[in-house]
């Protein structure tokens, strides 16, 4: 933990930095918009234990398992968190379609999910709900961002931050085992010259 991170540690306030959705691509956009947090949550479909290791070295993290998180890596990771920072409750999830009922019913202040990849920002009486976006492989034109979730006395403050990503990762290649259109075993058809 850095030295601004003691400092607002001790002052009841607490940074967290919110991430989501990263399907085993950690760019380094988003570790560098999570500098100097108190804390990381990872709001599932993680990818990898990697992922969470690379972003243990950055701060302690706290995460939940999402949907693609299948793997043997991943059965230890619960679906829900319930946690205390600077005195704010937070309630971790990986799709807010899952919770039931109200959530300002669950006596909680903020409710972190991810799974939509549409990052967002919503007050609602008595809770904050916050999805930071997908930081992972792009998805249709959403825009890839993580957030920061400021916690203290004033309450939640939440804000997105768009990564500014130059190009886009190479895509991992799928092998089916199929052969192509043609029978060649060439993915896609061949045109008869």
């Amino acid at each position: 933990m850095q030295r601004g991170a003691r400092k607002r540690e001790a002052s009841g306030k607490a940074v967290i930095g919110v991430i989501a959705d990263t399907h085993g691509l950690l760019r380094p956009e988003a570790v560098a918009a999570l500098a100097s947090v108190d804390l990381i949550v990872h709001a599932g479909d993680i990818g990898s234990a990697a992922i969470l290791a690379e972003l243990g070295a950055i701060a302690p993290t706290v995460a939940v398992r999402g949907n693609n998180d299948r793997d043997a890596w991943a059965a230890s990771i619960p679906e829900i968190v319930t946690t205390e920072v600077a005195g704010s409750r937070l309630y971790l999830i990986h799709d807010l379609k899952m919770l039931a009922g109200d959530p300002a019913d669950l006596g909680v202040d903020v409710i972190i999910s991810g799974h939509s990849h549409r990052p967002s920002v919503e007050r609602r009486p008595g809770v904050l709900l916050l999805n930071p976006g997908s930081a992972g492989p792009r998805r249709f034109s959403l825009p890839i961002a993580v957030a920061r979730l400021t916690l203290g006395p004033a309450g939640p403050r939440a804000e997105i931050v768009e990564l500014a990503v130059t190009a886009s990762p190479p895509r991992r290649a799928r092998v089916t085992g199929r052969p192509g259109l043609d029978g060649t075993g060439v993915g896609g058809a061949v045109s008869p010259p």
